[in-house]
């Protein structure tokens, strides 16, 4: 009974028809069509996949592989150096021999940058999945577009697309799920989660890549710095200095343990303190092609958020950054769809990484701090406003020191920053009154000694901050209009558009400017 149940199953397998032909020639084809597909052999996931195991098991269950009634396109989305492309080779890995063909085509952002690349891409993906004996030409992307939907139309096949960056990368080797047989696969790599949504690839089928927890990071972090033939042993807190630069990321873990292997404390030590200072080049640089793509406004406001705002909540983001004719909220979005932030409990934030090399862009710039746009350091601060230079092209100013301190400088410091839009004190006190420049529209400066003096002319001003200070006194140059109203036992908060000549009676005081204005002033 069992012969007869397995000659039945066997005589209800596809296979190969002799009818009159010659039967050594079938068994030549069929020895090789096996031997091609033999051929296709797993890649190389990593040196340490530390991990990888759990996720591909989620993996598998958003793929829903016994389902081959329809075409699923799935997304692993994340930042840069994340682990996408190592989780994707470890899916097709553990599936690909499930489908009648497969293909991963690794690097499509850095392989299609011209038009013959896509066309070679094209035909990369034919000849993958096909293995034809002669190989298939694609004479251009229209023609590989139709010949992709001809040959692969019918046949239940895998596809990889790892670090795809937009929509014309995607409509020529994806570009709708019809082009492939039922049961088919197709997964995308990238850093912008909007491009997988304006290719319909939605949220459900979307598995957003994280950083490593912290078994995990320690695991990876020690297979490359300490390998089980090394004797050293490395004081625990440099160890654990390492893994709090690297924050979980799989790339950083494994660029700095090989760089650390077999290297002693006094190594480690000055490699940390380094690394305070200046980024790893190798991470800064698979980091910084997400800032790279990004439109110039754009760039600008990554900048701002990683010199200045980490950790801010995120609706005073937006008035800062509006006030200074940033288009916040589409910014804001973009930044996020291209990980490079999060927004967690209604706080920005970024990993640390990425907020280095946001702040190492900003530095290189210029290597003169005059021509630097941005200042948040103390020590610069006090460099730009002590020293005659002459004009500056400082746009932004935000200190944010953990102690107070005072500055000491000339009241007229900041006239030479002719550009400064913005200035954020917190924590910060200048001997004596000072003087601003006109063009700063956001000023924001909690428990100010004093009314800072504006230079004469039009003012730009649109947001005043100066809640929990002492000011009792609106100097008359601002032509500003003051108003009473008692009791007033809280912070001040309202738009006022008006234009009024200076007047006042004793109380409280709010400012009404030629441009809106947001005004917080305490009693």
């Amino acid at each position: 009974m069992r012969w007869k149940k397995a000659l039945f199953a066997a005589g209800n397998l596809s296979g190969w028809h002799l009818n009159d032909g010659d039967e050594s020639e079938l068994i030549q084809g069929i020895v090789k069509f096996i031997s091609t597909q033999l051929s296709r052999t797993p890649l190389h996931v990593a040196d340490y996949p530390v991990g990888i195991d759990s996720q591909v098991v989620k993996l598998r269950g958003m793929l829903n592989l016994e389902s081959t009634d329809d075409v699923l396109m799935m997304g692993l989305w994340g930042q840069g150096g994340i682990g996408k492309t190592t989780l994707a080779k470890a899916i097709y890995n553990d599936i690909f021999r499930l489908f009648e063909g497969s293909s991963f085509l690794a690097h499509v952002r850095e392989n299609s940058k011209g038009y013959e690349d896509l066309v070679a891409l094209q035909e990369i993906l034919l000849n993958d999945i096909l293995l034809p004996e002669k190989r298939l030409e694609v004479s251009n992307v229209d023609g590989g577009k139709k010949l992709i939907q001809q040959r692969l139309g019918r046949k239940r096949v895998l596809v990889v697309l790892d670090d795809v960056d937009c929509l014309r990368q995607l409509g020529a080797l994806a570009g709708k799920d019809k082009w492939f047989g039922d049961g088919s696969r197709i997964i995308v790599t990238t850093r912008d989660s909007h491009m997988l949504t304006s290719h319909e690839i939605y949220r459900d089928r979307v598995y957003e890549v994280t950083t490593m927890n912290d078994g995990e990071a320690h695991e990876l972090l020690s297979k490359h710095a300490f390998p089980p033939h090394q004797k050293l042993k490395i004081r625990t807190d440099l160890v654990n200095g390492v893994l709090n630069h690297a924050k979980g990321l799989p790339l950083a873990l494994e660029v700095l343990g090989s760089f650390l292997h077999n290297r002693g404390e006094a190594e480690w030590d000055s490699t940390l303190r380094r690394l305070s200072k200046f980024p790893n080049k190798t991470i800064n640089d698979v980091l910084k092609i997400s800032y790279i793509g990004l439109e110039e406004d754009h760039k600008e406001i990554f900048l701002h958020i990683a010199c200045f705002f980490k950790g801010w909540e995120i609706g005073h983001i937006y008035k800062v950054l509006n006030s200074c004719d940033f288009k916040a909220t589409i910014g804001v979005k973009v930044l996020y769809e291209r990980s490079l932030i999060k927004i967690e409990s209604r706080t920005l934030q970024m990993h640390d990484l990425i907020q280095s090399m946001g702040m190492d862009i900003a530095k290189q710039k210029c290597d003169d701090l005059r021509r630097q746009s941005r200042l948040w350091l103390y020590e610069d601060v006090v460099d730009i406003l002590s020293s005659n230079m002459g004009d500056c092209d400082v746009k932004a100013i935000v200190l944010n020191p953990p102690e107070p301190v005072k500055i000491s400088v000339n009241g007229d410091a900041f006239t030479k920053l002719r550009r400064l839009t913005l200035l954020i004190l917190r924590n910060v006190s200048f001997q004596g009154p000072i003087c601003l420049p006109n063009e700063i529209r956001w000023l924001e400066w909690p428990d100010a000694p004093q009314f800072p003096e504006f230079a004469s002319g039009p003012k730009k001003l649109v947001s005043l901050d100066l809640r929990n200070g002492t000011v009792t006194i609106v100097p008359k140059s601002l032509d500003v209009s003051i108003y009473v109203h008692r009791p007033f036992y809280y912070p001040l908060h309202l738009h006022v558009y008006a234009y009024y000549v200076y007047s006042y009676t004793e109380g409280v005081v709010f400012l009404c400017f030629r441009k809106p204005l947001l005004c917080f002033l305490s009693y």
